[in-house]
């Protein structure tokens, strides 16, 4: 969630214009060199990823880092170390980003886009079993479903974005991570888990976008007893919007704990 971000590399991608590709078409080309300490020969490509640093204003500079990056192999051929590394340092912005709803709100110290993953992740690992359900697709789910916001930021609905342009920005930057990452098994694994939670289309995918909005409302109520907050948008929000017993059970524990709460401080 939050800030601004755009990576560019051998098809560049920002998240106002991801159709435009032809900016650093001049760094499309591919350097061979050797390596120093290994003495092979390594195609290399320029990086530049352009992103707002975490908790700044919309209008603060963008900060550039530049760098080169491996090539990504070739077909059938499993990803090189430096692929992996790539696709790794770009994931590092789920853990800086903070999470934009709640710098709205005026919360320091706001969790970030991994900080809610990683909870989710949890959320699947210790939730009671369900007829048909693949537990370990729930994790993957939830590990995966907030990646693309490593490169579009976070983007909520007062940003005023239609969900269909959300949707093709974020399948955009899906497709460049996974190009980053080198192709193969694994990138397709990523895209189809994307996409199976943004369309909702399997059990797995409706726990856990029950999840999403437990999680979220278990950190508002968080929030509110830390902060002295009133954080009645996103309880409001997801009301009546759960699709499996579990995700029902545990936002109604969540809403009576902050109905209790809200008891005691009117003694």
């Amino acid at each position: 969630m939050m800030t601004n971000s755009s990576v560019r590399c051998a098809s560049p991608l920002h998240h106002h214009s991801l159709s435009s590709r032809s900016s650093l078409a001049f760094f499309n080309r591919f350097i061979s060199t050797k390596s120093i300490l290994s003495g092979e020969t390594r195609n290399l490509r320029l990086v530049t990823v352009r992103s707002q640093t975490s908790g700044s204003d919309h209008g603060s500079p963008a900060q550039r880092s530049v760098g080169f990056t491996e090539s990504p192999p070739s077909v059938g051929i499993p990803n090189s170390s430096s692929s992996l590394i790539d696709f790794l340092t770009l994931c590092r912005r789920l853990k800086t980003t903070k999470r934009k709803g709640w710098v709205n709100h005026g919360i320091r110290g706001a969790e970030s886009i991994a900080d809610h993953m990683y909870r989710m992740a949890i959320m699947a690992l210790i939730a009671a079993d369900l007829p048909g359900l693949n537990r370990e697709r729930c994790i993957k789910l939830a590990l995966v479903h907030d990646i693309a916001e490593a490169i579009v930021g976070d983007i909520t609905p007062s940003d005023g974005v239609p969900k269909e342009e959300k949707s093709r920005r974020e399948q955009a930057a899906l497709n460049e991570m996974c190009e980053i990452l080198g192709g193969g098994m694994r990138a397709e694994e990523i895209k189809e888990l994307w996409a199976e939670y943004e369309h909702n289309s399997s059990l797995e995918a409706n726990l856990v976008k029950d999840f999403d909005k437990v999680e979220m409302i278990l950190q508002a109520l968080e929030y509110e007893i830390e902060h002295g907050k009133v954080l009645d948008e996103f309880f409001i929000s997801t009301a009546g919007k759960f699709q499996t017993e579990i995700g029902k059970s545990w936002a109604a524990e969540i809403f009576f704990r902050r109905k209790s709460i809200s008891a005691q401080r009117l003694r």
